[in-house]
């Protein structure tokens, strides 16, 4: 079986078996609590939960290792942006100055800033496997039945299953468009430089561009020729009431919210994890 890139897979796992509705739910509570919580205790902790997640919903590497590359590529380039922009952010958070080298001028490295913007790139490291599970366990026309259920419009949760969908079919639209314009000779392969590499590439967004917008447009006539919107309701194929592993996944993940929300307040009295007071 050919494995889709970014997108739905049936498989069997307990996340799998999940509503949409209690994943988008799950997903919220995790992300809220890293999103608050600037204790690196914490967001290590919720970290491990995150990728243990990914590893029971059997999600290959192949699937995800180009989203992997770009996560990588831009925590390391925030991670170096906000160090040259703000290097003395974490001893003004901290309130301490614990210097243990210096680089030229006014960067130099403290302990206080190195936890800073550990502490930082771990929030986003720990949210990504989140996002990957939601979107590749998700079926997206269970996803949008799901909220319309909690009120919200059908055509707003139509649009949600629309986009979800519309990812493979870029990925194929690419993969066919690159191998036709290298069957007549385009080079895209490692040999050629990078300034060619980058405007035969060019070469195969413009018509993959045109593609998408023609698609738009037999999509947008289908759904009118059905009277789509005509109604103020619709039903759904897809719609799956909430079962026990729904309410059990959605009680784990409100009890990490509360516990990362008790730290901050009651351990910590901050946002902030300080080991240097």
């Amino acid at each position: 079986m050919k494995i889709k890139v970014f997108s739905y897979n049936r498989l069997n796992t307990p996340i799998h078996e999940l509503s949409g509705l209690s994943k988008f739910i799950c997903f919220l509570l995790l992300t809220f609590a890293v999103m608050f919580s600037y204790d690196i205790r914490v967001i290590l902790a919720i970290m491990v939960f995150s990728f243990w997640a990914l590893r029971v919903s059997k999600i290959k590497y192949s699937q995800i290792r180009l989203m992997v590359i770009y996560v990588v590529i831009f925590l390391l380039t925030n991670f170096v942006i906000s160090y040259l922009f703000a290097p003395e952010q974490g001893p003004m958070i901290y309130g301490t100055h614990h210097e243990f080298g210096h680089i030229f001028g006014r960067y130099t490295l403290t302990w206080e800033q190195l936890l800073y913007q550990g502490t930082k790139t771990m929030k986003y490291a720990s949210v990504v496997p989140l996002g990957i599970i939601f979107l590749l366990t998700t079926n997206p026309s269970e996803f949008a039945s799901a909220l319309n259920g909690v009120k919200v419009h059908y055509k707003a949760a139509f649009a949600v299953a629309l986009t979800l969908r519309y990812l493979p079919d870029i990925q194929r639209d690419y993969n066919d468009i690159s191998m036709s314009q290298q069957a007549r000779g385009l080079d895209m392969s490692k040999k050629a430089k990078l300034r060619h590499r980058f405007k035969n590439a060019l070469l195969i967004i413009i018509p993959l561009l045109f593609s998408t917008l023609d698609r738009i447009e037999n999509i947008s006539n289908a759904m009118d020729l059905r009277g789509f919107g005509k109604r103020k309701r619709r039903t759904w194929y897809a719609k799956r009431p909430f079962r026990r592993a729904d309410w059990v996944a959605i009680g784990i993940t409100a009890s990490i919210f509360v516990a990362s929300l008790s730290v901050s307040i009651f351990v910590n009295h901050s946002r902030f994890f300080n080991p240097f007071t």
